[in-house]
């Protein structure tokens, strides 16, 4: 069922592109700054410190960066898949195996990706994750995401559903995208944390 937004509430598309427009006034020394602190603060979860494998992804443009984060992940033997987009905007999955195995792909009229050059594995590798690292614009009160709209972490989260795993999902975000409400449909789940450069916060223990 779509979701009716509540009076005064921006609908979805409106709450992504006033976030949107604020990302694109960051400077290359913010998007520095906030990748240092943002993996520091990552790296200091306990959920990623006790996984053996962590689906991430690979910022792009003026995304909270994420490379020194997948390096450090590495670096303490973890296995690190990144995703593949597929042309219906499902996600493939491949291994992080350092800088040099992203090749850029442009799907489209899309801005280029950077995504994993070797072996796919497959669409159903993710099920194997003890944490996933998901993209975002927003996150609210109760842990509800906001993403770009293409779906490709909606049919992620479904997979993960039906299959019965139960990995920590985590968003990364800017400290000013943990807002008061997102509006959700049907089928959003809420992720268990945020990360933000100032800090980590939680929305739900896992059972």
């Amino acid at each position: 069922m779509r979701h009716i937004a509540r009076p005064g509430e921006p609908d979805k598309r409106t709450l992504r592109q006033g976030l949107l427009a604020v990302r694109s006034r960051l400077t290359a020394d913010d998007l520095r700054e906030t990748s240092t602190a943002l993996a520091a603060r990552a790296l200091e979860l306990p959920e990623l410190g006790r996984a053996g494998t962590v689906a991430a992804y690979v910022s792009v443009g003026s995304e909270p960066g994420t490379p020194a984060l997948l390096d450090a992940l590495r670096a303490r033997g973890v296995r690190v898949l990144l995703p593949v987009l597929l042309p219906d905007n499902d996600l493939d999955w491949g291994l992080y195996e350092g800088e040099g195995s992203l090749a850029r792909v442009r799907h489209g009229g899309r801005m280029a990706l950077l995504e994993p050059a070797g072996e796919r594995l497959g669409p159903d590798a993710v099920t194997a994750a003890d944490a996933v690292l998901l993209p975002g614009l927003a996150v609210d009160a109760r842990g509800m995401r906001l993403g770009r709209g293409g779906g490709s972490y909606d049919r992620v989260l479904a997979r993960l559903e039906r299959a019965g795993a139960d990995p920590a999902l985590v968003v990364l975000l800017y400290d000013s995208e943990v807002v008061g409400h997102v509006p959700e449909e049907a089928h959003d789940r809420p992720v268990h944390a945020v990360v933000t450069p100032s800090g980590v916060r939680r929305f739900r223990q896992d059972s």
